[in-house]
């Protein structure tokens, strides 16, 4: 069948193909600090945010998670001191997951070998050249596929905050 050898399919293959594989490489890492793939992710996005910060329901569209998964997440987090919670100044009915001190030193602990890992695993395996067209391209089509990837982090000149980073 004609249809079969569609080289979207191939795309949508590799790309699967490539996600699995490196998230079979870099669990071990993250395991080893006691951190899930997910909880590694909602630290590293808070850190990454301004102020360290983010409203729980951009914490939700950031990561795919639905509120109520959030918040389970954030729990767990919180019972380990990992992160906090704090109310919004401005909307009562919204709240804030804030990185705590305890989370920056898991993150410390676990990123050079995690950075190690992607090197090894990822980055390394491609030039400059090469690493810059794939980030613009993996920008573009998760723009589109994940449009909330973004959501509640502002550039760094509009928040004056430290710490903002284009993901």
């Amino acid at each position: 069948m004609k249809a079969l050898d569609d080289p979207r399919l191939t795309a949508a293959g590799l790309l699967a193909e490539v996600f699995t594989g490196m998230m079979t490489r870099l669990t071990p890492t993250l395991s080893g600090a006691g951190l899930s793939a997910i909880d590694f992710e909602t630290l590293l996005r808070l850190a990454r945010s301004p102020y360290q910060r983010l409203r729980m329901s951009d914490l939700a569209a950031q990561t795919s998670l639905s509120t109520s998964g959030v918040t389970r997440v954030i729990d767990r987090l919180e019972r380990e001191g990992l992160v906090t919670r704090r109310a919004c100044d401005v909307d009562r009915r919204a709240s804030y997951a804030v990185i705590t001190d305890a989370g920056m030193a898991r993150l410390d602990q676990v990123l050079p070998q995690h950075l190690e890992d992607i090197e090894k695993w990822f980055t390394g395996l491609l030039d400059p050249d090469q690493l810059d067209a794939m980030l613009d391209a993996l920008r573009i089509i998760r723009d589109t596929v994940r449009p909330c990837a973004t959501a509640g982090v502002e550039p760094i000149e509009a928040t004056g905050a430290r710490g903002a980073r284009s993901r």
